[in-house]
């Protein structure tokens, strides 16, 4: 009872200063800045949406923000992250959808949560029988200072990456990982069935995930007898063609595609046709 007039008492102040500015016509800038940051993931998207306070001097974590106790990861509303594929959270299955990501900050270990309550002003209605998940990671203390926090990805490949918390001297990390491979494989079979069929796309995913480069390099040639007079394919072909142990054959299309990006002025596709042909000679 006392968590929830608290709320409304806090929510009540905030609508009462934004009519009277808003009457008054006056326009001011936020004290915590809000941020939408949005990252291709997988074959979807992961969306989060957060305010970012400034330290202002003061000590944050077991000051500001307690350890112990549940916070916002933020400033004014709850933080909401969103995917719009199932991913895997710190390890754990997380269906598609909206969520608030919560924290509870602690000198060794902080707590992550994913709770079904997105939508809240700070953490005073959260309720833990709305968690998704909660998992443990390690905090790691920074030289430098971060003044503003700060929500990031990093280490972002097709299916893995870390979403990162940087505020003050501390650091946290989650790992996420998404399993694409059945459906893009699906997806390549089914296209292959189609007109139009992707012989340059599915000869690089089969390059760059390690799968059968005999089929890779059957795509690659039938890519480049459509497609002669332009050097990527010619430098991809030529890839394939090395890491399957054929030099001579690698050296020969990495030539010809040199030759081409030569002639078009591709400064992009010289230098990487030039690799490729030193690779081939070694």
């Amino acid at each position: 009872m006392k968590t929830t007039l608290k709320t409304l008492l806090v929510l009540a102040l905030a609508v009462s200063l934004n009519t009277t500015l808003q009457a008054q016509g006056l326009k001011m800038p936020q004290a915590s800045s809000g941020q939408t940051i949005s990252q291709n993931f997988g074959l979807g998207k992961i969306t989060l949406t957060y305010s970012r306070p400034n330290t202002k001097g003061r000590s944050i974590f077991g000051g500001l923000e307690p350890y112990g106790t549940v916070w916002r990861t933020g400033a004014n509303s709850a933080t909401i992250i969103t995917f719009s594929e199932p991913v895997k959270f710190g390890g754990t299955e997380v269906p598609a959808g909206d969520y608030g990501l919560f924290t509870i900050p602690g000198k060794s270990e902080w707590t992550i949560i994913l709770n079904k309550g997105a939508k809240q002003w700070g953490a005073y209605e959260y309720k833990e029988a709305e968690d998704v998940l909660r998992i443990k990671v390690k905090p790691v203390a920074l030289k430098e200072k971060i003044e503003t926090f700060t929500i990031q990805f990093a280490n972002v490949y097709p299916t893995s990456a870390k979403l990162q918390l940087l505020w003050e001297n501390t650091s946290v990390s989650i790992d996420l990982a998404t399993d694409v491979d059945a459906k893009v494989m699906a997806g390549i079979e089914e296209a292959m069935k189609g007109e139009k069929k992707p012989y340059f796309q599915a000869a690089q995913y089969y390059f760059e995930n390690g799968k059968d480069l005999n089929k890779a390099l059957e795509w690659m040639n039938a890519a480049d007898a459509n497609n002669t007079t332009q050097p990527w394919v010619k430098l991809w072909k030529g890839r394939v063609q090395l890491k399957s142990g054929d030099k001579k054959a690698a050296l020969q299309t990495a030539e010809e595609g040199l030759k081409i990006a030569t002639e078009i002025k591709n400064a992009e596709y010289i230098r990487l046709t030039t690799a490729l042909i030193a690779e081939a000679k070694k």
